[in-house]
């Protein structure tokens, strides 16, 4: 967001000295030489912590190698990383690393050694919160001209850990005692009869419960009951982490949240000094739940926004630009609305986050939050699928009361005798046709959506298509004119594009019999995929919707159109080769990708590109997957556990085979190895690695490899993608 007076840099005062004290810029020796616009963004709001590590030794980097793991504790904002040490390094005391091992694990070394290696390669480090009140901090970044800050939520020191010492004495005291004792099994022949006092504690009261809760030792047990999360780490050239850095800037800045900021003199002067506590108390008190349409103005527009959307639920965006008032920006309240709601058929319907917020629970059942997230998620999905949606399939899917159907349904929709629940407004084309980008990142939100739905309630085929309601056309209905007119239309476009295709396949029939003396080319063909037999993959906008639309979208605002199903020749080329160019340049990135990996990056990658793009036009699973083969890559048949709950595009393993450097063959090595183990040990990869290569490899080299295809995951080695946690 735009602050109302931009920081000012001038010549006689450094520029950390103007950021603090833009007064400072006004005297008239110190000219103004430069001027930058500060922007708050929100994207990763309460998901921000500062990690603050020691001063490091000259035998550890901090670098994406090193990270072994990493575990939280959410709720004590605990962290634990464990990161290696480099025994190579000259300033490294072998002699005191190899004693450490030893008085930590002793002689003998099994899985539940703490240094496998029988030196002491890795340092463990636990984290402390170095501030209580973080509020005043942010990360910032600068960047042409602009400063994007993001508050943190939390800032935590690492120190080292030493209870691998406690370890070492608790041995050495069990070798003193086995020391001591001797050969005393004699003496311990019979056990003595002792008697036993049996004692009956009386009821605890209410003081002395409150007392045990506040207690040290009360507090400790509910800390250390807390389960450990293990967590992925991901390096600092990880696509994954530019990903996420992006979200360091305001996204869509000088549009829609960063007006919020831009405050006219006399709403700057309240801020300042707003009214005393003695005026407020003489206002009328209104119930909790009530706010009136002049309190509701004095808010933020993203908070406005977010009460009309939590009390209304299902909203029009002409009809909330009325109830925001004359002179709102339509831009700002485009990009406030998508933060608190999802476009349904043209419509806003509020998101289920915003109704059942972390932490609280069913009325009804008592179902956590989450768990009711994504049952109305789901009906939210279907909605997208088809104007109805039956109680009893939604009752079936998602396991809930019919209680917690029954709220979802009515937030959305309007019960029908015999047909089931209809979605409460119409299709609003208009604001379809006025912006068709906020369709199509909505749409790609609902792609997301729709495979985590998947993955959870394990849809099938009949799930993900539209029902045809053969049964209710039996039925009266009853249209309005202006629901005549727009079917009508919708009749004339799909007798229209029949036509068309019919006249290209004429015409490609006529071109076909000309002599190959007239082409340059006369040997191109194309490879044709049946459609009953390869279904469409996710990206593709034109299938799989009822009525002819994709959130809103119809099939006739695509960018191009197939012929007879079929790209023509031109536009094929070139749709293989944007689609072989991503593939080539993700796959020497990342080395190891599962299906389902490669199409999020995919849908990313269809994201930054601008509207009409060639590869908008339909990319299949089969022809990506098609794409990758032709690449030099190859798919590897990991042996995925029995009873893993992973999706069949999880399963689907491809690697770069070939990369041209050095690393080709150890790398070939490691994926001929993960193709008959599911998970293996450091120790078995080193040693393989040595017998095929013919050479030992140092550590550096075989963290090198590694890092390409693998990840660490409770002390084993998985294939990236496949870790079932």
């Amino acid at each position: 967001m735009t602050f109302l007076f931009p920081f000012r840099l001038c010549q006689g005062i450094s520029q950390e000295r103007a950021l603090f004290y833009p007064s400072m810029a006004n005297e008239e020796d110190d000219p103004i030489i430069q001027e930058i616009d500060v922007f708050l963004a929100r994207s990763l709001l309460e998901k921000l912590y500062l990690f603050q590590y020691p001063i490091r030794p000259a035998s550890m980097t901090y670098d994406d190698v090193t990270h072994l793991s990493a575990k939280i504790k959410p709720k004590q904002q605990k962290v634990e990383l464990e990161m290696a040490i480099d025994t190579l390094n000259p300033n490294y005391c072998r002699s005191k690393g190899e004693q450490i091992a030893l008085n930590v694990d002793g002689t003998c070394t099994d899985e539940t050694s703490t240094y496998s290696s029988k030196l002491m390669d890795k340092q463990t480090f636990c984290s402390s919160q170095a501030a209580s009140n973080v509020s005043r901090y942010a990360a910032a970044i600068y960047k042409k001209g602009e400063l994007h800050l993001t508050p943190l939520h939390g800032i935590l020191q690492l120190r080292p850990s030493f209870t691998y010492l406690d370890k070492a004495d608790a041995k050495h005291r069990e070798r003193e005692a086995a020391n001591e004792g001797g050969d005393s099994s004699q003496d311990e022949a019979e056990d003595d009869v002792k008697q036993i006092t049996v004692r009956f504690s009386r009821p605890e009261t209410e003081q002395a419960r409150q007392r045990r809760v506040q207690s040290y030792e009360f507090l400790q047990k509910r800390q250390a009951e807390e389960h450990w999360v293990h967590l992925h780490y991901y390096g600092l050239k990880d696509s994954r982490s530019e990903h996420e850095r992006q979200y360091l800037f305001s996204q869509g800045h000088g549009l829609a949240e960063n007006t919020e900021l831009i405050k006219s003199p006399s709403e700057y002067l309240m801020m300042l000094m707003p009214p005393s506590v003695e005026e407020e108390n003489d206002k009328p008190m209104a119930p909790s739940n009530v706010l009136s349409m002049a309190q509701l103005r004095t808010l933020p527009l993203a908070d406005q926004i977010k009460i009309l959307m939590k009390n209304v639920k299902v909203m029009p965006f002409a009809n909330l630009l009325s109830l925001l008032g004359s002179g709102t920006d339509p831009t700002a309240v485009l990009r406030c609305v998508q933060q608190v709601a999802l476009l349904v058929q043209g419509n806003w319907v509020v998101k289920s986050d915003v109704l059942y917020p972390k932490d609280t629970s069913s009325p009804h059942s008592g179902v956590p939050a989450e768990v009711l997230c994504r049952g109305r998620d789901f009906v939210m999905w279907k909605f997208t699928q088809d104007r109805w949606v039956v109680r009893k399939e939604v009752a079936a899917v998602t396991k809930l009361c019919p209680e917690d159907v029954k709220d979802f349904l009515e937030h959305m929709s309007v019960a029908r005798i015999n047909k089931g629940w209809e979605f409460m407004l119409p299709y609003d084309e208009d604001f379809v046709k006025k912006h068709p980008d906020i369709v199509q990142r909505q749409q790609m939100l609902w792609m997301g959506i729709q495979a985590k739905l998947e993955k959870v309630y394990n849809l099938l085929k009949e799930h993900l298509t539209p029902k045809k309601q053969e049964a209710q056309s039996a039925h009266p209905l009853l249209v309005s004119g202006e629901q005549r007119v727009n079917m009508a239309k919708a009749k004339v476009k799909q007798n229209y594009g029949q036509l068309e295709k019919e006249l290209q396949k004429q015409k490609a029939e006529m071109k076909s019999n000309d002599s190959s003396a007239k082409t340059d080319v006369p040997n191109i063909r194309i490879k044709e995929e049946p459609v009953s037999v390869e279904e469409p993959m996710d990206t593709s906008a034109h299938e799989g919707l009822n009525n002819g639309l994709v959130n809103g979208l119809h099939p006739a605002q695509g960018s191009m159109d197939p012929v007879n199903g079929h790209l023509p020749g031109g536009c094929m080329d070139r749709v293989t080769q944007e689609l072989k160019a991503f593939v080539s340049s993700t796959f020497k990135k990342q080395f190891v990708l599962t299906l389902s990996e490669l199409k999020r990056l995919f849908n990313l990658h269809l994201a930054s590109l601008p509207p009409g793009h060639t590869l908008f036009s339909g990319i299949s699973d089969k022809m990506l997957q098609d794409m990758v083969l032709d690449t030099g890559c190859k798919q590897i048949l990991v042996p995925f556990p029995p009873q893993t709950a992973a999706s069949p595009d999880e399963l689907k393993v491809y690697a770069l085979w070939e990369a041209g450097d050095t690393y080709d063959q150890h790398r070939q090595v490691l994926l001929e190895l993960f193709s008959k183990n599911y998970r293996v040990r450091r120790n078995v990869i080193q040693n393989q690695l040595s017998q095929e290569c013919g050479e030992d490899l140092n550590k550096q080299e075989v963290d090198r490899v590694l890092k390409d295809c693998c990840v660490s995951y409770g002390g084993m080695w998985y294939l990236k993608g496949t870790v079932q946690s």
